[in-house]
C-alpha cells in the first residue's frame, strides 16, 4: 500500500523461500543478512509483510545466511484512525532517506530493504528470495558482539571488527529490539485485528565510525519503552554512510 493509499519456525514452502537449519554442504559463506521492514499497524497491506518477516527472522537460508530482521514502524499512518504504539518519526526519516536513494515515488508500506542494497514490497516473498540469493556471495566484514549486559537502565556491550575495507566509511548502528510484540487494533484499516511483530526496533543509534580493526566497549541508555521482563536483542550492523550497503551484522540476546 502506498503512503496515501496503500524463534525458529519452518517457513512454509508456499512462500517460495527454501530455508534450512543447516549450512549447505558446499560450505558457502554464512554471514548474516539484514532485512529491514518498514511497516505500520494503520496499514491494511502490512500484516502479510509482518508475517513474512516473522517467519524468516533468525532462520537460515539454503546458502547458510542467518536472516536478521528489523521491524521499523513509521509514523505517517498515525493520523488515519490508529496510532501505532511502536511508531517513530526516526523510522519515517530513515525510510525517506531510502526513498531518495532508491528513487521511489515516495515512501510506502510495507517496504523491505535487504542489506541497504535492494528494496521491494514487503509482502513479496519471491523478491525476498531473489534478494537473499543475490547477497549470498558478497564479501562482508567480520563484526561480532562479544557480550551485552543490561544494568541500571543502561546497555553495555563490547564488539570486535575485522577485515574493514580501505576505501569505504562505515557507520556502526546499534538497534535495541523487542523480540516480539502484539497489539489489538481498535481503529483504522486493521480495526479488530490482533497483530504480531518480531524484532521491533525501540532504539536505533549511530554508535561510531569504524576506522580500524578494533575491540571496543560501548554504553547506551535503554529506551523508555524497555521492559526488563520481556525478551530483547541487540542488533549491530555496519552500513556505508548515506544509507548505503550493509557490510556486517550481528545480533545477541540481552540479559
Amino acid at each position: 500500500m502506498t503512503r496515501t493509499t496503500m524463534i525458529f519456525r519452518t517457513l512454509p514452502i508456499a512462500l517460495g523461500i527454501a530455508l534450512t537449519l543447516r549450512v549447505s554442504a558446499q560450505n558457502l559463506p554464512a554471514h548474516p543478512v539484514l532485512v529491514e521492514l518498514f511497516t505500520s499497524e494503520g496499514c491494511s497491506s502490512c500484516p502479510p509483510a509482518d508475517e513474512l518477516l516473522r517467519q524468516v527472522n533468525r532462520q537460515k537460508t539454503s546458502q547458510g545466511q542467518i536472516i536478521i530482521g528489523l521491524s521499523e514502524h513509521v509514523s505517517y499512518w498515525n493520523g488515519l484512525g490508529w496510532k501505532d504504539p511502536f511508531s517513530s518519526e526516526q523510522f519515517t526519516d530513515r525510510q525517506n532517506e531510502y526513498s531518495a536513494k532508491f528513487r521511489t515515488q515516495g515512501p510506502y508500506t510495507p517496504q523491505m530493504v535487504v542489506k541497504g542494497r535492494e528494496q521491494f514490497v514487503g509482502s513479496d516473498s519471491g523478491k525476498l528470495h531473489q534478494a537473499l540469493a543475490s547477497e549470498s556471495g558478497r564479501k562482508q566484514i567480520e563484526l561480532h558482539i562479544v557480550d551485552a549486559k543490561v544494568a541500571d537502565a543502561k546497555l553495555t556491550f563490547s564488539y570486535s571488527v575485522q577485515e574493514l575495507p580501505s576505501d569505504t566509511s562505515l557507520q556502526l548502528m546499534a538497534a535495541i529490539v523487542d523480540d516480539s510484540d502484539r497489539s489489538s487494533v481498535q481503529r483504522g484499516e486493521n480495526s479488530g485485528r490482533s497483530l504480531q511483530h518480531v524484532f521491533v526496533v525501540r532504539s536505533l543509534v549511530s554508535v561510531t565510525t569504524l576506522r580500524k580493526e578494533e575491540n571496543m566497549s560501548i554504553t547506551l541508555p535503554l529506551p523508555p519503552a524497555f521492559q526488563a521482563s520481556q525478551p530483547h536483542h541487540l542488533v549491530l550492523f555496519a552500513q556505508e554512510k548515506g544509507l548505503g550497503a550493509v557490510l556486517g551484522i550481528d545480533a545477541k540476546p540481552l540479559l
